[in-house]
């Protein structure tokens, strides 16, 4: 029995570039269901890889939804993103989530950098009328403004720094009644933001979400003994299914001893 999660084949019907660093892409798929949690993501497979890249559903409507991705000098989904990327077919996964804002929060406090900004929006969309809502978000260029309506602080991260949002968590006045902090970012940083909420502030572990979404200080991935690509191609072209282009790629690897 095979134990990977359900996929869909979803087909890009809209681009456009919201910012330098940030393109919306709008995709048509059957049998897609929500989870209903705000921080929903999805794993995305571009056409051409078996590698796939986690986003944040940042809507959702009648057979669409939409991706929000943050687009750097290059990587895997940057080159697809960036180009004419509209009637492509790209896989994605069924949708998690991990946001649980306890019943007895009075206040909602998110911080972000830009990766998590689609979360923060859909998050304040959601909470609207819940709780008081605040957030912090910091953008390597200038703040974008119109995408999201409420009490959202911008910042830009220093000049040589990829990404100061430590200091926003650590320069926050913490209010004494039960609520809930949700917060993503470099994944260093995440650790340490963790360490002190439970340390520092002791929060309760049920009082705060706060993830990991990229890792920086020049860690990239390692690149594969055995390149995705060809096999995907080749598999296609002889008409085999997903699973069986999976099966060649497995064994590919295994013969590599990669």
């Amino acid at each position: 029995m095979s134990t990977r999660a359900a996929t869909y084949d979803a087909t890009v019907v809209r681009r456009d570039r919201l910012t330098d660093h940030f393109v919306r892409i709008v995709l048509a798929v059957d049998g897609f269901t929500s989870t209903g949690v705000p921080d929903e993501w999805v794993a995305l497979t571009v056409p051409g890889q078996f590698q796939t890249r986690y986003y944040t559903v940042r809507s959702h409507d009648d057979g669409e939804f939409t991706l929000d991705i943050v687009v750097h000098d290059h990587g895997l989904v940057t080159e697809w993103a960036s180009g004419e990327c509209v009637g492509d077919v790209v896989t994605i996964s069924e949708p998690k989530a991990s946001f649980k804002m306890p019943d007895d929060a009075q206040w909602l406090h998110l911080v972000s950098d830009l990766t998590g900004l689609p979360a923060v929006a859909r998050i304040i969309e959601w909470a609207s009328g819940r709780v008081p809502v605040r957030a912090w978000v910091e953008t390597p260029d200038e703040p974008v403004r119109d995408y999201v309506v409420g009490d959202v602080t911008w910042s830009t991260a220093p000049a040589g720094v990829e990404t100061a949002t430590a200091a926003i968590v650590e320069a926050l006045e913490w209010p004494e009644t039960p609520g809930y902090f949700w917060m993503a970012g470099e994944s260093a940083q995440m650790r340490a933001i963790r360490k002190h909420l439970m340390r520092d502030i002791k929060l309760p572990s049920s009082a705060y979400d706060v993830m990991g979404y990229w890792r920086g200080g020049g860690h990239q991935r390692q690149p594969r003994a055995v390149d995705p690509g060809p096999i995907w191609r080749a598999g296609k072209a002889a008409g085999k299914t997903d699973e069986q282009i999976w099966a060649d790629y497995d064994a590919a690897r295994e013969a590599s001893g990669e």
